[in-house]
């Protein structure tokens, strides 16, 4: 059985180089030796294979299984080597030194000539194997995986793979029939990592590892560094090559001159598979850029795009956690992608998943027949809510792993901002655990220390490494300092964790518990809706309406809304104008952009008939539709909206407290102080010659925007003209205007 596959050259019929030398029979391995070498049990298979001085002349050994001869030719050289039995052939040449020689293998039906894999020395350097070992190696993708090159005068591929309890690992794949009896690899020392330089081997090759386990029985394992897999649910790592020239230039250079949190800032969340269903990476490239950028938001976020088993995880459950999903494409279709939408001006945000893993028996779980990424304890291992297992924070090279790879997205795919996912089961070792199911921190806390360090190490790596780039926290909790700087500790005495911002639960929560009641009910809730100002400026938030709110019978964002079909809109167009004008940034999850009335299903994606011209309701949707793309334009021309986000200064309650009106007012502030009054009704009646006071020093005001215009499905309670400031007080100013406040809308009002 050929054992270097499609890398081989087949010279069936071609005669070797003339001269032949007498070869001596090779003394035999010892038992252990040969043993272990076959069993895929060896540490040091490069010690007995290849060429090697002895007593005489230049040892030759070879292992290659169901060959009936093995030749080594070189230049002026045909030596055939005596079989010693099982796949082994050795002899000793009357040679001092060796030669760059190859192998003639013959299988009977066909003669393939191969470089021999163990005339090599290790492919991978001290640096790395120093830096790995101390736990900072920030470009880890480029030390350990299957990674192409030129090694010794040869072209091939470098195979490294970490797994310090294995007896014994070999490379399968493709190019040795998945069998690895000739492909063991060398152990490299204490490192725990594992080489093979296999020369002839390239780009598109499928290849996994087989790890002996400590107990002797062995197991097949996906690389964990693999940067390409194959298509679920086929489950091989695939050697790769990226051939892709950026052309996003211009955003990488400008991306981090405006701090984000003084920057504009709204996001389409999307999940790729389900978008358009069935298109590519590069279908998605013709047409994602195009829609975002007509919708005028700044960035997208996708939901998990690294390689996972499950689709109905929705990527959460990642297997692969250096490789984009194959579902849409390669590598390089991923990164044509982003540089369309760089181009189009769009930032990319990405969810990224260290909290946990799956448990697949061909991937991360006890690897190497022990545990490795996980703890050590099954109790902290084990996810209590989703079947999966937590990664050991507090071990070096797990740490390793996962903070080389936020910083692999970015530096390789040019992600602008990574979004971590389930930040609060990361951060307490009670999280979803009952009592005596856990065990408290060297302190007597129920902090999780070691997940503390890590994101704190995380963070401060992607921002020291990646200009421009920002981190999100989903964090469901009120952990103090969640984006405040690693080295300023809190009351608590922790560092911050150094996220850029958080994901703001609770006002998610509070704000669709609020529009969710009848509107006779609202007066009694009106301080879910104003109690987020009481911590608006305790960290750096986003406001998410994100898939998880539209999935499993939490209904989508406008079927939450109480009254009839016209009701149920304006609430959601007042409730998106409320959400835009609040303090903080601004995330929506695809469909609801257009009132999409169904859940979002991973099988079947947004409901994109309801825009079609022939749909008879189509013209409600559209509207909805139209009132993004003005809210997301009016807010960028807004600078009161983003410019002072984190900064109290840039907010002031007009009247937080009209709960009999069911009104909420209140003034945002830019930078040089310019004002927006924002005003929402969520009550079904028209409130005539409603008075807000205002600044001092601003004549009149002009509407900038209404979500009761008709053009979104509105009644058309608008202002057409200029409201002008009058001398009468209210609500503790000098300054009122009377304004007709629309039913169930929100309107903002600039300076004329």
């Amino acid at each position: 059985m050929p054992a270097a596959g499609s890398a081989a050259r087949s010279r069936a019929g071609t005669k070797p180089p003339a001269g032949t030398h007498g070869v001596r029979p090779a003394a035999p391995l010892p038992e252990e030796d040969r043993a272990r070498l076959l069993g895929g049990a060896h540490h040091d298979p490069h010690a007995l294979l290849g060429a090697h001085p002895v007593r005489g002349g230049l040892l030759i050994r070879a292992l290659r299984p169901h060959a009936r001869r093995v030749t080594v030719v070189a230049k002026g050289l045909r030596a055939e080597l005596p079989s010693e039995g099982d796949g082994l052939f050795a002899g000793v040449l009357p040679l001092r030194t060796a030669p760059e020689y190859e192998l003639l293998v013959d299988y009977g039906e066909h003669t393939l000539t191969v470089r021999d894999p163990y005339r090599f020395l290790p492919a991978l350097g001290e640096l790395d194997l120093h830096l790995f070992g101390e736990g900072r190696h920030e470009q880890l993708w480029q030390a350990l995986g299957a990674r192409t090159m030129d090694h010794q005068g040869a072209t091939g591929t470098r195979f490294t793979v970490w797994a310090p309890n294995a007896r014994g690992v070999r490379v399968v794949g493709d190019f040795n029939y998945w069998d690895g009896t000739a492909s063991p690899m060398r152990s490299l020392g204490s490192s725990g990592i594992w080489e093979l330089f296999l020369p002839g081997i390239g780009a598109g090759e499928l290849y996994k590892f087989e790890i002996t386990r400590p107990d002797g029985s062995r197991t097949v394992r996906a690389d964990p560094m693999a940067r390409r897999t194959e298509c679920p649910p086929a489950t091989a790592s695939v050697v790769d090559e990226s051939h892709f020239r950026w052309q996003d230039a211009e955003w990488m250079a400008r991306r981090g001159r405006r701090p984000v949190h003084q920057a504009p800032f709204s996001v389409y969340e999307v999940h790729l598979p389900s978008w358009r269903p069935g298109l590519t990476y590069r279908q998605l490239a013709a047409q994602l850029p195009v829609y975002v950028k007509d919708l005028g938001f700044t960035h997208v976020e996708f939901m998990p795009v690294a390689e996972h088993p499950f689709g109905g995880s929705w990527g959460y459950q990642v297997t692969g956690f250096y490789a984009p999903t194959a579902r849409m494409g390669t590598p390089d279709d991923f990164r044509f992608l982003i540089d369309a939408l760089h181009r189009a001006g769009i930032g990319v945000l990405m969810d990224w998943v260290p909290a946990h893993f799956p448990r697949d028996d061909w991937a991360l779980a006890e690897f190497d027949g022990r545990p490795l990424y996980e703890h050590q304890d099954p109790a902290r291992a084990a996810h209590p809510d989703w079947g999966t297992l937590e990664f050991d924070y507090g071990r070096t090279e797990v740490r390793n792993f996962l903070v080389a790879n936020a910083v692999y997205w970015c530096e390789e795919f040019h992600i602008d901002g990574l979004r971590v996912d389930a930040v609060a089961s990361m951060l307490y070792l009670d999280y979803s655990r009952e009592d005596g199911g856990w065990t408290p921190n060297v302190h007597g806390g129920r902090e999780d220390l070691d997940a503390v360090a890590f994101l704190q190490e995380m963070n401060a790596t992607v921002y020291r490494r990646c200009p421009g780039v920002v981190t999100i926290a989903e964090e469901s909790t009120a952990w103090d300092g969640v984006t405040r700087a690693t080295h300023h500790a809190g009351p608590g005495g922790f560092g911050g964790l150094g996220f850029g911002l958080k994901w703001n639960m609770g006002w998610m929560h509070d704000s669709l518990g609020y529009v969710s009641k009848e509107p006779v009910h609202r007066k009694y809730h009106h301080g879910e809706m104003t109690f987020s100002m009481i911590y608006a400026y305790s960290e750096n938030y986003v406001l998410p309406i994100s898939h998880d709110e539209v999935v499993h019978g939490k209904r989508a964002l406008v079927s939450k809304m109480p009254g009839d079909w016209w009701q149920q809109r304006a609430n959601h167009r007042a409730y998106l104008g409320f959400m835009w004008a609040h303090p903080g940034k601004q995330l929506l999850f695809m469909g609801q952009e257009f009132a999409q009335g169904a859940e979002w299903a991973e099988s079947h994606g947004p409901d994109w008939w309801l825009l079609d011209p022939s749909y008879e309701a189509e013209p409600d949707h559209r509207g909805v539709r139209d009132l993004v793309r003005d809210l997301n334009s009016r807010y960028a021309a807004a600078p009161a909206l983003w410019e002072r986000d984190t900064d109290p200064a840039g907010f002031r309650w007009i009247d937080g407290d009209a709960r009999e009106d069911n009104v909420f007012s209140f003034l945002r502030f830019a930078a040089d102080g310019s004002p927006l009054i924002s005003v929402s009704n969520f009550s079904p009646v028209v409130r005539h010659a409603y008075r807000l006071g205002v600044p001092d020093g601003v004549p009149a005001w002009r509407e900038i925007l209404n979500t009761d215009d008709p053009r979104y499905g509105g009644s058309g309670v608008t202002h057409p003209d200029l409201l002008k400031a009058d001398p009468t007080p209210w609500n503790g100013r000098d300054s009122s205007l009377a304004a007709v406040l629309p039913p169930l809308a929100t309107i903002w009002f600039t300076p004329a």
